[in-house]
């Protein structure tokens, strides 16, 4: 499953209120990024894709990864040419990485430190 487009920084309280139904009692979102029309939530319990289908973007997939699945993850920063910079997530049984591109304007060492706090543990 791989998400198009860049991401840029939401404010997680907003999207705890917005994504408040798929949620667990207790789980609070500590860091989301949205994609064009798909989000990134970054969660204390997994990460959430919220990928919008279709031309109207009214079907929506919710796929929930628990970091325990996370088997590893590399970053690529920005560079002079290439102005996105990309995160790559494997996760147990599936060869091929989750892909997620995030404008310069996003800090991937950001992102990096977020996923380190929850799949190191």
């Amino acid at each position: 499953m791989a998400l198009f487009g860049n991401a840029h920084t939401i404010n997680p309280a907003t999207a705890q209120q917005d994504y408040a139904r798929l949620l667990g009692q207790g789980e609070q979102v500590h860091a989301a990024f949205l994609l064009i029309r798909d989000t990134i939530l970054f969660t204390d319990r997994r990460l959430i894709l919220v990928d919008k289908q279709g031309i109207t973007g009214k079907k929506t997939e919710y796929h929930s990864v628990p970091y325990r699945s996370i088997t590893h993850f590399a970053v690529e920063t920005a560079g002079t040419f290439d102005l996105d910079a990309e995160l790559k997530i494997w996760i147990s049984g599936n060869p091929t990485p989750l892909q997620k591109t995030f404008t310069k304007g996003v800090d991937i060492y950001e992102v990096q430190a977020i996923l380190t706090q929850f799949v190191a543990r």
